[in-house]
């Protein structure tokens, strides 16, 4: 458990992919939840299993009644992908709900503050970049290059949990997450094969919703201090050529740091391992035969 003591953990976006996960794999370790969106059911009895209301965290004082009382903030409210509102209004919601949530974190002295960044920060989309994947497997140290508002309202929001970290002594850690599949959706994984190109745009890269919560959990609990910013992703890629392979087709030349074996991710993950002692557990290739 954490050195720092924390009961009661507060989850945002609660019922997006991510949310609905920590939500649950809280409530399975023991935690006090309490749960908000801006939209979907509410109520003492949820059908998250925890206290959810309905709350807009681009309000500061919205943000600030909701994490009252909580030890802890795991904040995964955002417009969670590029595209689906206009550039502007997807760069001013983001970072006014994250620096909302930092600034009530730092009013209330909450124990510590997790919060999803996103694999865009290291400049994704990779299969039209115009040279912004520079080396493979792609790690922490692959960062700025946004290519997006969304993207950019990540690195702002990485920036600015920095400064927070440092002006409140509070540990955040940034989950870096990958494309999010439920267990529902491994379905869909084989369809990708006869067109590999089609999810090079993150080098095949993805995460089991539950592996999500569990880092979430993992955040909380570890031994962490500062800023952290880490990549979660699966242990594997969603194709079913070796990895290796798939960089000799498609990104002829490009600098390989070390060698991957088999279908290995090639989205980093040993910071995440190292620092927040994360083990993802789950892969399509348990469900889809």
């Amino acid at each position: 458990m954490s050195v720092i003591p924390v009961k009661s953990i507060a989850v945002t976006g609660a019922h997006g992919k991510a949310g609905r996960a920590a939500v649950a794999e809280f409530l399975a370790h023991g935690y006090e939840v309490r749960a908000c969106d801006i939209a979907g059911p509410v109520g003492r009895n949820s059908e998250l299993g925890a206290p959810t209301m309905r709350v807009d965290l681009t309000d500061y004082g919205q943000a600030l009644q909701f994490l009252s009382g909580a030890d802890a903030v795991v904040h995964l409210a955002n417009i969670p992908e590029p595209g689906m509102f206009p550039p502007a209004e997807t760069l001013n919601r983001n970072t006014a709900m994250n620096h909302n949530v930092f600034l009530a974190a730092q009013a209330l002295g909450l124990a510590r503050v997790v919060w999803a960044s996103s694999e865009t920060t290291l400049g994704l989309p990779f299969a039209d970049d115009g040279g912004t994947l520079r080396y493979a497997p792609v790690d922490e140290a692959h960062f700025p290059h946004p290519s997006s508002t969304y993207a950019l309202s990540k690195v702002l929001g990485e920036a600015a949990a920095a400064q927070f970290a440092a002006w409140s002594g509070i540990p955040f850690v940034g989950l870096r997450l990958t494309n999010i599949f439920t267990e529902a959706e491994y379905v869909r994984v084989p369809g990708f094969w006869s067109d590999p190109m089609s999810r090079a745009w993150n080098l095949w890269g993805y995460v089991d919703s539950r592996d999500v919560g569990a880092a979430c959990r993992n955040a909380i609990e570890a031994d962490s201090t500062g800023s952290e910013n880490l990549i979660i992703a699966a242990a594997d890629t969603v194709m079913d050529r070796p990895s290796a392979e798939l960089l000799d087709e498609f990104f002829p030349g490009l600098e390989r740091r070390r060698d991957v074996s088999g279908h290995e991710t090639l989205l980093a993950i040993d910071a995440a391992r190292r620092v927040i002692g994360y083990a993802p557990a789950h892969s399509w290739r348990d469900s889809v035969g």
